[in-house]
Formats: structure tokens, sequence, C-alpha cells
């Protein structure tokens, strides 16, 4: 019944995760060009440095909630890898209910008007030839939102699996094994 809106917060997230990706490429040639220009032209610029923090603010903030849905957040694992997947699955159940939710939500809480504040003053950053402030600022109650969508995602599949409704590949482990790495390289070396 509500897993259609598990698959739509899924889908925006990866969306999302896919446009920012590009904020990586951006950040390393910025950062790679503001380096040459240093050692080359002995020049420099707050606000080059400054955009490279930004790029950094929207890859950590916007992305997060894509490595939630990939489960590739630090876990218990050692712990809970011991345990039966439904054992697993109710110990995901209260970590989102008691700590992921509610801290998102006091961060939202409390970063909805740390941004709009900074919106509203236009606010710029002190040090010399910066930029605005608020794009920045403004990462913080964006990206927890789409965590906390993330999170009510992934309630969603865990209720749905406890209830015989899917099984466990939907929230399953995305990323690759040290093995799969491997072959991977391997393969890539062999074209």
């Amino acid at each position: 019944m509500f897993m259609p809106i598990s698959r739509a917060i899924d889908t925006l997230n990866e969306k999302i995760a896919g446009a920012v990706s590009w904020a990586l490429l951006a950040a390393v040639v910025i950062c790679t060009g503001n380096a040459l220009i240093r050692y080359i032209f002995n020049y420099s610029s707050n606000g080059w440095l400054e955009i490279q923090w930004y790029l950094f603010a929207a890859i950590f903030m916007l992305a997060s909630s894509h490595t939630l849905k990939r489960d590739e957040h630090v876990r218990i694992d050692v712990i809970a890898g011991r345990f039966s997947k439904r054992t697993q699955v109710w110990i995901d159940l209260f970590g989102f209910l008691l700590f992921l939710l509610p801290i998102c939500l006091i961060i939202l809480y409390y970063g909805v008007p740390f941004a709009l504040l900074s919106i509203r003053s236009a606010e710029m950053s002190s040090n010399a030839g910066g930029l605005i402030v608020w794009p920045a600022k403004l990462l913080v109650p964006l990206g927890f939102l789409l965590l906390v969508l993330q999170g009510l995602s992934e309630i969603i599949k865990r209720v749905a699996f406890l209830r015989g409704e899917i099984d466990g590949h939907e929230f399953a482990r995305h990323a690759a094994t040290p093995e799969e790495e491997i072959e991977a390289i391997k393969a890539a070396n062999k074209l």
C-alpha cells in the first residue's frame, strides 16, 4: 500500500544523487584550477575556495539520503550480522524510529530558521572576495529533509518485509564486496 510512496522517494533521491555526482567533478576541476593558478600566477581568491566548500557541502548533505537508501551508512554489522534477517530488520526499525528520525527532525526544526535568516539578510561571507552564504546554509535543512524522507521510505520497506509483502532485496546493501571490486578491476583491465 505504501510501497509506491517508498519507490517515489527512492527515485527522487537517486535523481538527486545523480545530479550531485557532478558537483564532485566540479569541485575537483575548481580545486585543480585554483591550485594551478595560485602556483603559476601567484593569485588566489577566497571565492574559489568557498565554492569548493559549498560543493563539498552539497555532496555530503544531498547524497546522505542516497547512502541510506543503499544501506551504506556505518553500522554495527559485526554484531547485527549474527542475527536473522528479521532481527536485523527490527534493529533497523528501532534505529530509524528512535535515532534517525528524531535527530533529523530536531536539526530541521533549528535548521530551517537558520537558513531562512541567512536568506532574508542576504548573508555574505566575511572573507574578502567571499560568496553569498545562504546557499550553503540552505543545504542543511534540505539535506536533512531528504534524509527524513529516505528514512520514511526505509521504514516502509522494513515494515513491508516484516508483513511478507516484499523480500529483503528492496533494501539490501548495494555496495560491491571487495571480491566483486577486484573482479571488476580485472575485467576493466582486460578491455
